[in-house]
């Protein structure tokens, strides 16, 4: 191998005449091209040798092989380096090469056999596992189908619905699961797998042990006309649940080519397939989502200083209100020690009551046991005061949006905890520096902004002021990183990145509502396009209250691009306060059901005299594509803004945030990579285009105009001299 070289393979013969060949490309083992060039160099050495009579491929350090290697997923659409035609690996290394040899090969599989991982040890004649590796085929989550065979040998040793369900879900099964289902052949200790392997494979070698190329397995297939009415339910699931997405159906077409045409007509189309939905957006943006989420750790300044992250082994919350509590579940589950602090006994134990209640839904789900409900609830400790605060390491703060009470808690907290306790704060808008005006910790006040639920939204947004300590980041990345959080380290503003990216997508619906568009309609293309619920859905479930107060917070801060609508505090006038009061933009029933509501016509009419605006026949009958546009583009403009002035590091960032926090589809990779997909100059020739019609609101910033201009992607790297952080 050249010096450039991305993993490797070993051969190794015993004294028994097995060839031993094993995968080595740390962490896990993926197949690179060089692994797979290697696989099939390795394997004609065994082949041409006399001394070997039987294979056995393994994985090196306890891991068989996690898959592909995604980083070469670039070469695959067009790069540098690429299989020499399709189908080569699959047909040519992995079918003629692994399956056809003429000597038996067995996989023992210890850790990870996942994805081309899995499909390699399918393709040899038996395997081994221990009883906890785990082994599936996850390709669906990066916009894929198994491109190695997978699609036509999983469901020839396990039966259709179970291969379609593994493939569908990307869920893998245990060591355990799979001899049960007949994936693996045996299951023995980790210490026994690679001699039990050697045996095994030399049994084959004898006739002691049947010689089974998968490939060309019957015995679990259904036959047609069952297999048919399975395919067929598989799909109308997938259109129920994944109405956008085009691959799933792919996988299942592919899997019936094999059923109908036999294994090898299966392969090619599956290579063919593959292929084609590599260079689709779907892939791409999932691709760049599965990247860009590894990347939120890594904040330039700040992770490559080699600080160490401190213990923290204590830590209290403020508030047990729906965010505190939330938040206080979210550390128990993670072994943390928490004081959660209230300011009378009744809502100390409404606090406590609902951390309760998070977990005993845990435990209803199956997910925990009562056991684990005990042993986790006895990590929390109730206070009305601060002495028990004098040995906590972190303190999260998560009381109401008011700053004189934010700013009083701080200037407490800062009498009664250590010194080298980090001071976070979970407000989802107020400036930092504000909340710690009264104190002199200004380098240890940090923001930990979650979403809601807190236990269960995966987004946590570490918000540093100029003063923040790096080490202080540093300690909350790792704390965000044991609660299972995915962080995104953002700078200080109103909104910070996720809230003040989003605040146009409420705006950019009432704008259109007072203007003859219809409020359902606009939800139901907004749902259509991907998101959980449309604008006005969303306005209802977070509580009037809630938009009210933050929507002051844009009108002070932004004046000149926010738009100003009485609708929502006229309707919270008449006691409708959305989901809570069961009135907002729909009305609910008592299981929380939303309906559309006739008597919202007449806020919506007497908001738009008040406005003195009338309907523009063009937003009446406004086509989906429109809608989805005239809500998102906003919501773009704002997102150049906050990557501009320096708010992320990188424009990755925000795809993330968008999409883990705000519910953006995955398969669309996040607010700035669909906006790039759309490109810079269409997205400002339709900002500009209704800026002349509806005002400053739809005005593009200078970033959207300049990278239009240049035909740019709007998430090219920025000139340092831009970033404020």
């Amino acid at each position: 191998m050249g010096s450039n070289a991305k993993g490797r393979t070993v051969l190794d013969v015993g004294a028994d005449g097995v060839a031993l060949i094993t995968i080595i490309n740390p962490p896990v083992n993926s197949l690179s091209f060089d692994v797979l060039f290697g696989l099939k160099e390795s394997y004609e050495e065994a082949l041409r040798r006399e001394d070997v009579k039987a294979i056995v491929i393994t994985g090196a350090r306890g891991k068989f092989s996690g898959g592909f290697d995604i980083t070469a997923f670039g070469g695959l659409q067009g790069g540098h380096k690429a299989e020499p035609k399709p189908g080569y690996i699959s047909v040519e290394i992995i079918t003629n090469s692994v399956e056809g040899a003429r000597k038996p090969s067995v996989a023992a599989i210890d850790g990870l056999a996942l994805g081309g991982g899995l499909e390699v040890a399918m393709a040899c004649h038996a395997r081994i596992s221990t009883p906890t590796a785990q082994l599936g085929l996850p390709e669906l989550q990066l916009g894929l189908i198994p491109g190695f065979g997978g699609t036509q040998r999983l469901p020839r040793l396990v039966g259709i619905s179970k291969a379609l369900e593994m493939m569908l879900t990307s869920k893998p099964v245990k060591g355990e699961e799979a001899h049960d289902l007949g994936l693996v052949d045996a299951i023995v200790p980790p210490d026994e797998l690679v001699s039990t392997a050697r045996r095994w494979a030399l049994d084959i070698l004898e006739r002691r042990r049947p010689w089974v190329a998968s490939l060309h397995k019957t015995d679990k297939l259904e036959p047609l006309g069952e297999a048919r009415e399975i395919l067929k339910f598989a799909r109308a699931q997938v259109r129920k649940q994944a109405p956008n997405l085009k691959h799933p159906l792919v996988c299942i077409d592919v899997v019936e080519e094999g059923i109908a045409s036999g294994g090898r007509a299966g392969l090619w189309k599956e290579a063919q397939e593959f292929q084609g939905l590599l260079r689709a957006d779907t892939c791409k943006s999932l691709v760049h989502i599965f990247f860009a989420q590894r990347g939120t750790s890594k904040v330039p300044g700040v992770t490559d200083r080699g600080l160490v992250p401190r213990r923290v082994t204590k830590v209290a919350v403020i508030g047990g209100g729906l965010m505190g509590s939330g938040i206080t579940t979210a550390l128990i589950l993670s072994n943390y020690p928490v004081i959660l602090k209230e300011v009378n006994e009744k809502f100390l134990q409404a606090g406590i009551g609902r951390v309760k209640a998070n977990l005993q839904s845990r435990v209803k789900k199956g997910k925990m046991t009562e056991e684990k409900f005990e042993k986790t609830l006895s990590l929390l400790k109730g206070t009305l005061d601060y002495e028990s605060f004098r040995d906590v390491d972190m303190v999260i703060e998560a009381v109401i949006e008011k700053v004189s009470l934010k700013q009083q808690i701080f200037a407490d907290l800062e009498k009664y905890c250590p010194q080298h306790c980090i001071l976070a704060s979970n407000t989802s808008t107020i400036d930092l520096n504000l909340i710690g005006d009264k104190t002199k910790s200004h380098d240890r006040i940090i923001g930990a902004h979650f979403f809601s639920p807190a236990h269960v939204m995966p987004l946590l947004e570490i918000v540093r002021t100029n003063q923040t300590s790096p080490q202080v980041i540093v300690d909350l990345l790792e704390v965000g990183k044991k609660i299972k959080k995915t962080p995104v380290v953002v700078g200080n503003c109103t909104g910070f990145a996720v809230n003040r990216t989003f605040f146009p997508y409420a705006q950019a619906g009432l704008l259109l509502i007072e203007r003859g568009a219809d409020v359902y309609q606009i939800d139901r293309a907004i749902t259509k396009f991907g998101m959980p619920m449309g604008p006005f859905r969303l306005a209802d479930l977070v509580g009037f209250d809630v938009a009210i107060a933050t929507g002051m917070q844009y009108i002070e801060n932004f004046p000149e691009r926010t738009y100003k609508s009485m609708l929502i505090p006229m309707m919270q006038e008449d006691g409708r306060a959305g989901e809570t009061t069961k009135r907002g933009f729909y009305v609910y029933d008592d299981k929380r059901k939303a309906k559309p509501d006739p008597e919202l016509k007449k806020y919506i009419e007497k908001s738009r005299s008040i406005s003195g605006l009338s309907i523009d026949a063009k937003l009446v009958k406004l086509p989906e594509k429109d809608i989805v546009e005239m809500i998102f583009f906003p919501v773009v403009n704002e997102a150049c803004r906050v990557y501009a002035e320096g708010v992320v590091v990188k424009a990755a960032d925000l795809d993330i945030a968008s999409v883990m926090g705000m519910g953006f589809p995955p398969y669309r990779g996040g607010i700035m990579f669909w906006a790039d997909l759309l490109g810079s100059k269409y997205i400002y020739s339709r900002l500009e285009q209704w800026s002349n019609i509806y005002g400053e609101f739809f005005k593009p910033c200078a970033y959207l105009a300049e990278r239009a201009a240049q035909g740019a992607p709007l998430s090219s790297p920025l000139k340092q001299s831009k970033s404020r952080l």
